[in-house]
């Protein structure tokens, strides 16, 4: 299962590298469900691929000079204490109830991922940072980190962008400094109870981010919007399945199912252009413009 495991993690990768983020959050299931790790051992391994694969994302945006240092840091320091109270804290916190947190994570993940992201104009030069804002924000995208594991890249964006005021190219290239070093403080906060397989998380995190090289070079041939839809789908389908594992198999059919129809009704509405669904979205986007 280990060849399973690192073949998929390079699948993990690819997405992530296409996507700008989001693959991540596939990391812990593989690593619960296909590698048989423990829950508490797959998030703490999740942490350091999530971590080593964004640092080298980093790298790129600050080459392109979409890094924004202070603000990042600002915020990347507050996860970090966030994060590593959160890996702390789950110690005391059952595995089976860390796993539905991370199902509910995907969830968000994924809703985040069909609805997009809106353009956010950045704020004047003369803006003033409200740094009381971003460390509380900080401290609690931490803590979400450091309990479940997942990079929380759909929440640090948004916030990077509304509090920080930063363009969107630049708050995704921040967003990488920030996931980056939350996750190891998360990793450090786990570590301090728990004993991962270095051997098997350091060959996941090479092929994860073998995979990230190999997407980011991939984007100029798919449609990112597309892409990103699809795997939105894809997460939702995979939570159904944690849910279903952990909770009871009732509970994640009638979610699997409940996707299906969403999927379903979006589709249809995709293929014809007098779709309820489709007025009242453009009747809810006018209402936001005119607001």
């Amino acid at each position: 299962m280990i060849a399973v495991t690192i073949g998929l993690a390079v699948f993990v990768g690819v997405a992530l590298g296409l996507l700008g983020g989001g693959g991540s959050i596939l990391t812990v299931p593989l690593l619960a469900y296909v590698a048989g790790m423990d829950a508490k051992q797959a998030i703490a391994t999740s942490l350091l691929v999530v971590g080593v694969t964004s640092a080298i994302g980093a790298i790129s945006h600050a080459r392109a000079c979409r890094v924004q240092w202070r603000t990042g840091l600002i915020f990347g320091a507050a996860g970090m204490a966030g994060a590593y109270g959160g890996g702390v804290l789950a110690r005391f916190i059952p595995g089976t109830v860390l796993l539905i947190g991370f199902a509910l994570m995907m969830i968000a993940t994924a809703v985040a991922m069909l609805r997009g992201r809106k353009n956010v104009d950045a704020f004047e030069g003369g803006h003033h940072l409200p740094v009381p804002k971003i460390i509380a924000e900080g401290l609690v995208v931490g803590l979400v980190t450091g309990l479940v594991g997942a990079g929380g890249g759909f929440l640090v964006v948004p916030a990077l962008a509304l509090l920080g005021g930063l363009p969107m190219p630049v708050a995704v290239g921040t967003s990488l400094v920030v996931i980056a070093m939350k996750s190891f403080a998360g990793l450090a906060g786990y570590l301090s109870s728990v004993q991962i397989d270095w051997g098997i998380a350091l060959a996941v995190t090479a092929a994860a981010v073998v995979g990230a090289l190999v997407g980011a070079r991939l984007t100029a041939m798919v449609d990112p919007d597309a892409l990103r839809k699809t795997f939105g789908w894809f997460v939702l389908a995979m939570s159904s399945v944690i849910l279903a594992q952990e909770i009871h198999l009732s509970v994640g059919i009638a979610f699997a199912t409940l996707t299906g129809i969403a999927a379903a009704m979006t589709f249809a509405c995709t293929r014809y252009a007098h779709c309820p669904l489709r007025r009242f979205a453009g009747a809810s986007a006018a209402g936001g413009a005119a607001a």
